[in-house]
């Protein structure tokens, strides 16, 4: 034992540590920047808690539309925030792997550098562009294949007319959410698949695999944390995004998983969006209690993220 570490022995023995100035600072730091997010939280929680007091009480027929009470007001816009979620987060999530491990393990260096740019730069995209491509290419683009699934799959429920004459379904907006989802969760995923340990891939090749086993068998389930934290992080984007179906969709407060029709339910966000500017009293109340209540879905996805990752974390690999 040398002389620095007999002294740094005794110190640490009689209880003396020195902390570093800069230890010090950063741990301050820290614990600051957590509280800091917290008292926000709660006073954005306290805040539409309390301005949505009205509308939880008021009577019978005093809400917006003449619904009969709030949840009846309220049901069919979380419906439509969530089915609309869900469907982009289908379309998503295998694109985003097949372009994430396109990306990390397939492409040439060169060429995988590009795709990661161009994938980032759509993060950077305004939500009102979205929309706008959502209204004059994607939805006239899509109709008629629309009015196809009608007449050859229309009995199934999904798919049943009367198809939209403009393209502005529910199904379009669900297709503009997931390109708007897709950076984000192809870079998480990305990112995740470039830190696969490299020998567990080198000893798939060796024992005989194809790249594809390799992928398979080393590489996916190593990410299998990363991609769930991918999938439910593009749910939360895609819970609160306003713009894009403000503009594409043609809502209504109702309640169907038609896929292709005019009369597609509405989302709280996009109702918020557009009802706001023109409210008043009792209407004010209900929107800030719709926003409540869109505040406590997602912090329910963001826990279930949590726990999913958590409980999946001692089968992925990474330990």
């Amino acid at each position: 034992m040398t002389a620095t570490e007999a002294v740094r022995t005794a110190t640490i023995q009689s209880g003396k540590v020195k902390v570093r100035l800069g230890d010090r600072v950063f741990s301050v730091s820290t614990v600051v920047a957590g509280s800091v997010i917290l008292a926000v939280l709660a006073a954005v929680a306290i805040f539409l808690i309390v301005q949505s007091i009205p509308a939880l009480v008021a009577g019978p027929h005093s809400m917006p539309n003449n619904a009969a009470n709030f949840w009846v007001y309220v049901w069919p816009l979380v419906f439509g925030t969530i089915w609309s979620a869900a469907i982009a987060l289908i379309i998503a999530t295998p694109l985003s792997i097949g372009i994430a491990l396109f990306i990390s393990h397939y492409a040439p260096r060169r060429l995988a550098q590009t795709l990661g740019y161009i994938v980032d730069l759509l993060a950077a995209v305004p939500s009102v562009v979205f929309g706008l491509w959502g209204i004059l290419t994607l939805a006239p683009f899509v109709q008629p294949f629309y009015a196809w699934l009608t007449q050859n799959l229309g009995w199934f429920p999904l798919f049943a007319g009367p198809v939209s004459g403009t393209g502005r379904t529910i199904l379009t907006a669900a297709i503009v959410l997931a390109v708007m989802v897709l950076p984000i969760m192809t870079a998480m995923c990305r990112e995740i698949f470039l830190q696969t340990p490299r020998l567990h891939e080198e000893a798939a090749l060796a024992l005989g695999a194809t790249r594809w086993e390799m992928v398979k068998t080393a590489v996916l389930p190593f990410g299998r944390a990363g991609i769930v934290s991918a999938a439910m992080m593009g749910l939360g984007r895609a819970l609160g995004e306003t713009m894009a179906i403000a503009m594409v969709l043609s809502p209504a407060l109702v309640v169907n998983f038609f896929l292709l029709q005019a009369q597609n339910p509405n989302t709280i966000a996009a109702n918020i969006a557009l009802q706001f500017p023109e409210a008043s009293g009792i209407s004010v109340s209900a929107l800030l209690a719709t926003g409540l209540v869109l505040f406590v879905v997602t912090l329910l996805v963001n826990v279930l993220a949590r726990w999913i990752v958590g409980r999946r974390k001692a089968f992925s690999g990474a330990n």
